[in-house]
């Protein structure tokens, strides 16, 4: 990936999508223009895009997407049900909505572009590269791993200059810390299953994302993660409504 030029960030008023949910939303300024992206929470997004709506794993105890706008683009990192869930699905794709998931995620969902880890593909103009997302130490009783590599997907999405990496449910993994040129980065804190914040911390200060957002947080303590990067400026930890 190339080098990228400074970006701002703008966080707008938290905007009410119906009666009952109000989410906050955050633009990104690109080369190729703004990005828009709207909080959920869990581990959903929703980001607009020169016109197009892209939603990350949606999960119907996070939001009506009966009431959301539908998908040009949907992005699955895995088939668990709070990532892949049929129900969100059906309500936010069209005729026309581009599928990207995993092999098993392709089990549940037919019709989809299938990506492996390390896979690069260009869909409706957004450059998506898959990154390998399991886990290194949290286990089930059983001894296997909560995510087992080679299963699930982070994605790096470019925008112009501007690369945003959502990073699935995995754990601080020798391909994350290796990346590169990561302007805006989305690291999962969901114990025991993901994330501790000093696994998060560890990850960002090896490949030192401009922006980070804890996501998929659960109930661990955000603010563990804010006080381990209190010192490092290069690394701005922005906290939005993502339990």
């Amino acid at each position: 990936m190339t080098h990228v030029l400074p970006l701002l960030l703008f966080t707008l008023f938290a905007v009410p999508l119906n009666a009952q949910e109000v989410y906050e939303k955050d633009v990104i300024k690109t080369t190729a223009g703004d990005l828009e992206i709207t909080f959920l929470g869990h581990a959903s997004l929703m980001l607009k895009f020169n016109g197009k709506v892209l939603h990350v794993d949606p999960f119907s105890k996070v939001a009506d997407y009966s009431k959301l706008p539908k998908a040009d683009l949907l992005l699955i990192t895995h088939e668990h049900q709070d990532h892949l869930d049929t129900s969100a699905i059906g309500l936010i794709r069209s005729g026309d909505t581009r599928i990207v998931l995993t092999e098993k995620g392709a089990e549940k969902v037919p019709g989809g572009l299938v990506m492996k880890n390390g896979d690069v593909q260009t869909v409706l103009g957004v450059k998506i590269e898959a990154m390998p997302a399991y886990n290194l130490v949290h286990k089930r009783e059983n001894g296997q791993p909560f995510h087992p590599k080679g299963q699930g997907n982070g994605y790096v999405l470019t925008f112009g200059n501007t690369n945003i990496y959502i990073a699935g449910d995995t754990e601080n993994t020798p391909e994350m810390k290796a990346l590169k040129h990561i302007d805006v980065a989305f690291l999962p804190m969901n114990l025991p299953y993901t994330m501790t914040p000093e696994m998060v911390a560890d990850a960002a200060k090896a490949f030192r994302p401009r922006v980070l957002y804890p996501y998929h947080t659960g109930a661990t303590d955000v603010a563990r993660l804010s006080d381990l990067l209190r010192d490092d400026k290069d690394i701005e930890v922005r906290v939005r409504r993502m339990k």
